[in-house]
């Protein structure tokens, strides 16, 4: 009979190594959870011991805080060890059985309690044995449970771990030696004797280095006002002495023995130690003065409307902040119209002022942009102040400069008086009702005002939204706001106009140039204006070459006529340029008006090249007409003049003078118009000349009648310009 091997025996050795893993690891988590607090003191005093906390503090506070931990790791020692506990191979193998289906640890341990010597009872329990047996095949060592949420609340370890890490980046373990010669008596000290060492530490924003005194050979030194002084003696407590009349403490001295002093230099005098081996000093304290900063130069406006307020500031160690106060200069104000009544009240506008980047903050200029074209002081007198911060908290202050301030200024007559509405609105909502009436009065023939029926109709909309509120007595702060914004996005419409249209714009450039010529605008205002007139002038000398490239090639002569004509066009903004720069803006006015008469005159490619539209062949048709009808009318004044003066010029001699359009009639005969003299000879100037005269005259009528039916419809460019 085959011997049957004990299934107990292949069990222990299958989970011996999860055994032992889940041994160590429960060993692992009674040891966190029983010292957590004791590792956590170890790592903060750690910490504190590389970051040099005891090299800045007293000496009593560094003793203080070291018996302080010496408790906490004690204590943590004891509440640790009355927690910890071994842990045994049973409570491992029963943690490890736990984590298998049916426990089979446990089953394999265990013995037959009935049927021992039935055969067929057996079978059945060997059977289970082995199949209990197969599980253990798949035991894993069990994870510890190292969560410790429940015990430590606050997270106070997370807090040491952090701590640690911090110290690691930034301190040093050298560090922890030093701490060694802080006591008294240690071996050096009393090697040595007494012993003392010190420096001064000026204030971060100083930029300087720190003295060492014991390397200081010289009696007198100055440093920075507010410098930190710290002092320290080693060996026989009494031996050395500390003297000093720079900190100007007179309250709670500490005693001039004690081993580690500190005190701050705020004042110019000595300081002195006393005892083997000791020095004084004459210290000079250097004050920190107040920054200073002053405007250099006027409050201007530039580009768009922008305020620019040019400014320079400076201070001993630099200037670390700033800030520009504006106010409105009530008294200077022109209080007429909406403007009578008191303003609601506002906040001072603050800015904070932009300092150097890369450059020295000891000394630097700088300039403070901003656009203040929608505030309701925008174009008013204003006050401002410019204020500087250093390091140490001092305020330096500017001398106040009354200025208009900037804001973007409207050319456009109905632009400009809805912007004065919208400032009168923003200015005390009282003038509300004063407001509307204004502002429908000036939209009441929106025809001769308005060229875009879409902003008349929300003009409209804006005034009856307006005295909808004021009726209802809901003007409230937000309503306000909205209708001071869409009155502004109205008045900009109208003032930039379609600039789509490379036409319009340069006539909106010029008009717009032409009213700050006669507005005295500033120069900055005139020279952007003059920027965009001659980005109009490309643009539309751009679009003219590109109709001009699609005309056939015999049409090509006329377009070196326009490429002459833009050179020209260019000399004259030159000129204009020229004049303004130089002052002379009645010479500038007046050439701007012969730049608009040019550029009426030219000849536009699109209606001259290629397919006419219906309305410019019915203008062309009309214009030719009339051409015929002055040339008729030259033809019999000279007919009459003739008939009255017969010794003048011969039939046929004269030449007949030139009409408004062209060169009807030059250089022909009288009677080589459109009808031929008659038959017998007669003269041109006889009953023949008349009835073809009148015959003519009738077919003409009737031809400027039938044109005049195929004109455009009144209202449309083309229809407006045939009718004048």
């Amino acid at each position: 009979m085959a011997e049957t091997r004990d299934p107990s025996v292949d069990a222990a050795r299958q989970i011996a190594w999860p055994l032992r893993l889940t041994r160590a690891g429960m060993l692992a988590e009674r040891l966190f959870r029983a010292f957590w607090p004791l590792w956590t003191v170890l790592l903060l005093a750690l910490s504190a011991l590389m970051l040099g906390l005891h090299d800045v503090l007293p000496l009593e506070a560094v003793w203080t805080l070291g018996v302080l931990v010496m408790l906490g790791i004690g204590g943590a020692l004891v509440w640790g060890g009355g927690r910890f506990r071994w842990p045994s191979r049973a409570e491992a193998l029963d943690r490890l059985d736990r984590t298998l289906p049916g426990r089979p640890i446990a089953a394999i341990a265990d013995t037959q309690a009935i049927g021992a010597g039935d055969r067929a009872s057996e079978a059945v329990w060997r059977a289970h044995v082995t199949r209990m047996a197969e599980r253990l095949k798949s035991a894993r060592a069990v994870e510890p449970d190292l969560k410790l949420s429940r015990r430590d609340p606050y997270a106070l370890r997370y807090v040491a771990l952090m701590t640690f890490v911090v110290a690691l980046l930034f301190g040093s373990l050298l560090r922890v030696s030093s701490v060694a010669e802080m006591a008294p008596g240690s071996g050096a000290a009393l090697a040595s004797g007494p012993a003392w060492e010190g420096w001064i530490e000026p204030p971060l924003y100083a930029g300087q280095p720190s003295l060492y005194l014991n390397d200081i050979d010289r009696d007198r030194f100055s440093v920075p006002e507010g410098s930190r002084a710290t002092i320290r003696f080693y060996g026989e407590v009494g031996a050395l002495t500390l003297h000093e009349t720079v900190s100007g403490r007179t309250e709670d001295l500490p005693a001039a023995t004690d081993p580690g002093q500190s005190f701050e230099v705020m004042q110019s005098g000595v300081v002195r130690i006393d005892g083997p081996g000791g020095q004084e000093w004459r210290i000079e304290a250097i004050d920190d003065q107040p920054p200073e900063i002053e405007f250099d130069g006027t409050i201007a406006q530039g580009q768009g409307g922008r305020m620019e307020a040019p400014f320079t500031a400076r201070d001993d160690y630099g200037v670390t902040g700033g800030r520009m106060e504006l106010v409105l200069d009530l008294p200077e104000v022109d209080r007429r119209h909406g403007l009578s009544v008191a303003p609601e009240a506002r906040e001072t506008i603050v800015l904070d002022l932009p300092l150097t980047i890369t450059g020295d903050r000891s000394d630097f200029s700088e300039v403070v942009i901003d656009d203040f074209s929608k505030h309701p002081w925008a174009n008013l007198p204003v006050s401002a102040e410019l204020f500087a911060l250093d390091a140490a908290g001092q305020e330096g202050l500017s001398a106040p400069q009354f200025a208009t301030l900037p804001g973007r200024r409207f050319f456009d007559p109905l632009a400009k008086a809805i912007i004065e509405q919208r400032r009168d609105l923003l200015w005390n909502r009282s003038n509300a009702p004063r407001v509307a009436q204004v502002l429908r009065a000036v939209s009441y023939t929106p025809d001769d005002i308005f060229r875009s029926e879409t902003v008349y109709l929300k003009l409209r909309f804006a005034v009856r939204r307006l005295e909808t509120r004021v009726s209802l007595d809901r003007l409230d702060d937000e309503i306000v706001d909205e209708m001071a914004e869409v009155l502004w996005s109205i008045a900009l419409e109208i003032e930039e106009g379609d600039l789509g249209d490379a036409l319009e714009r340069l006539r909106r450039a010029q008009d717009r140039l032409s009213e700050a010529i006669e507005n005295g605008a500033t120069d900055e205002e005139i020279a952007e204006l003059m920027q965009e007139l001659r980005e109009a002038m490309q643009d539309y000398m751009r679009q003219l070459a590109e109709q001009q490239g699609d005309q056939p090639p015999q049409e090509f002569a006329e377009g070196e006529m326009q490429e002459m004509t833009q050179q020209d066009l260019q000399d004259m903004l030159d000129r204009l340029q020229e004049l303004m720069e130089q002052g002379r803006m009645a010479e500038a006015q007046q050439l701007l008006e012969q730049l608009r008469q040019m550029m009426e005159n030219m000849q536009i490619a699109r209606g001259q090249q290629g397919q006419q539209s219906p309305g410019e062949q019915a203008l062309e048709g009309l214009s030719e007409t009339l051409r015929e009808q002055q040339g008729l009318s030259d033809e019999a004044f000279r007919d009459l003049q003739e008939q009255f003066n017969p010794n003048g010029q011969q039939p046929g001699e004269s030449q007949g003078n030139r009409g408004r359009a062209g060169n009807q009639g030059e250089g022909q005969q009288h009677g080589q118009g459109q009808n031929q003299p008659g038959q017998n000879g007669q003269p041109q100037g006889g009953q023949g000349s008349e009835q073809s005269l009148a015959d003519r005259q009738r077919a003409l009528r009737q031809e400027l009648n039938r044109q005049t039916q195929n004109l455009p419809g009144a209202g449309t460019p083309e229809g407006d310009a045939a009718r004048d």
